[in-house]
């Protein structure tokens, strides 16, 4: 009962970089900007780096079960 928490804040991480990495990949692919009036090139390492920060979290809470 205690890796409740656990496996939720996991869940949740996990979740979230995946969709930041799927929006940022879509947004580069149309050619859009990630962030307005920010470079791309660096919205878009910010953007990746967060999304990859996040997956790293919920693989770490998932895998402590």
């Amino acid at each position: 009962m205690e890796s409740g928490p656990e496996v939720f804040a996991g869940a949740v991480f996990a979740l979230f970089g995946a969709a930041l990495l799927v929006w940022t990949g879509v947004r580069l692919r149309r050619g859009e900007p990630v962030a307005d009036g920010v470079n791309r090139v660096a919205s878009a390492t910010v953007a990746s780096l967060a999304a990859a920060l996040a997956l790293v979290l919920g693989g770490y809470c998932l895998t402590r079960l």
